[in-house]
């Protein structure tokens, strides 16, 4: 493979209710689209960064900017004989993961449907997943009743497990009365994003009486220490998502028992090669991992959905159905939950799905592409500040 050209298009999907999380609301899906060309062979992939550094430090301007300047130009002329040779190639840029993704994970759709393969042949999944059970991750409601109903509404739609975003005053009660409410037969989750500290110890042991399936990332973004001392304290298990962006923070959080889950999302750890290799990890450690979601299109729902063929892939993951979050998806057919609470992987060469060209068009507000002569840009001179 030796690339031609790269396109990027800046994309914006309304949601068709807005999203709470403890670092913020989101009324829209923003992302970069990247397709990368060789040999008249495209390959898709999405960025899961965010408008603003609140969920990790990356944005849709450090991302617009890392391709361009840094991680093009390490790949631009450069024989690429295996998929893999991109994480090795990116090396030596430090972090910037989300970046790093978008690429790597376009160029591994890029192999499969050059070699005619469903992405998840490739990655060496389990060829008898064809279908993986989801869950559904409900937003911070503006009432109690509200959770009620999107946790009635998402179970009667067939949904495997409930995920349930929380922040200080809007937690435990708030389970309680949803537990309460289902049954004790459903799986719930609770999500923090990292809005609780160790002092919160009290409010956190609280949430052992609610048989929750795990804690997702209650304390900060980059600790393991205090994880690992919370993890000692509850029995309620401690699932890790952005505290684990490479191979080696998996390693460590697993050896001081900092988690008994880590969510894998591959945009998070900087693509294919290192979402395998924190797999790996966990599983020789027995412990189980899942695929989160960033609200994805259908490129990433695709990439998602691929990677959790993979066989330690062992709980419901966040790939919902496109009519979760979109009124129109980029792709067609859109996703839709099977009525067991599956999502079929799709199977045809690489992830399975392209852009709808007309949907792309009408949601693109800013469109670039690249080539080996396109010159560094280190300051934004002429581009949209939207993102």
């Amino acid at each position: 493979m030796l690339i031609d050209r790269v396109q990027l298009d800046f994309v914006e999907l309304p949601l068709l209710d807005p999203f709470e999380t403890s670092v913020g609301m989101s009324t829209a899906k923003q992302t970069w689209l990247l397709t990368v060309h060789a040999d008249g062979i495209a390959g898709y992939a999405e960025s899961v960064a965010d408008p603003d550094p609140h969920w990790n430090e990356e944005t849709h301007a450090t991302v617009y900017f890392a391709i361009k300047n840094h991680l093009l130009p390490r790949l631009w002329g450069r024989k690429i004989s295996r998929p893999e040779d991109v994480a090795d190639l990116f090396l030596p840029i430090r972090a910037n993961f989300m970046a790093k993704a978008t690429i790597e994970m376009a160029v591994w759709d890029w192999f499969a449907r050059a070699k005619g393969l469903p992405l998840a042949r490739l990655l060496g999944g389990e060829p008898f997943r064809t279908a993986i059970p989801v869950g559904v991750s409900i937003g911070i409601q503006p009432t109690i009743d509200d959770l009620l109903r999107a946790g009635d509404t998402f179970l009667r739609l067939g949904y495997r497990r409930l995920k349930v975003k929380i922040k200080p005053g809007l937690d435990v009660d708030r389970l309680a009365l949803l537990r309460e409410h289902v049954g004790p037969q459903v799986a719930i989750m609770a999500d923090a994003n990292s809005a609780y500290r160790l002092v919160d110890l009290p409010l956190l042991k609280a949430l052992d009486d609610l048989n929750l399936m795990m804690l997702e990332q209650p304390l900060a973004h980059d600790d393991l220490i205090d994880h690992a001392a919370l993890a000692r304290s509850l029995r309620t298990p401690i699932c890790l998502d952005e505290s684990i962006r490479t191979p080696e923070d998996a390693r460590k959080a697993l050896d001081i028992q900092a988690c008994r889950v880590i969510n894998i999302k591959v945009g998070r750890v900087g693509g294919y090669a290192m979402a395998r290799a924190i797999h790996d990890i966990a599983a020789k450690q027995g412990v189980p991992v899942w695929c989160g979601g960033m609200q994805e299109t259908g490129i990433g729902r695709a990439h998602n959905l691929h990677l959790s063929t993979l066989a330690n892939f062992r709980l419901p993951g966040d790939t919902s159905a496109s009519n979760r979050y979109f009124a129109e998806d980029l792709v067609e057919p859109e996703f839709s939950l099977n009525p067991d609470g599956t999502l079929t992987v799709p199977d045809g060469p690489g992830i399975g799905v392209v852009p709808e060209p007309k949907r792309l068009a009408h949601y693109t507000s800013f469109h670039e592409e690249m080539t080996p002569q396109t010159p560094v840009v280190l300051v934004p001179h002429g581009i949209p500040t939207s993102f």
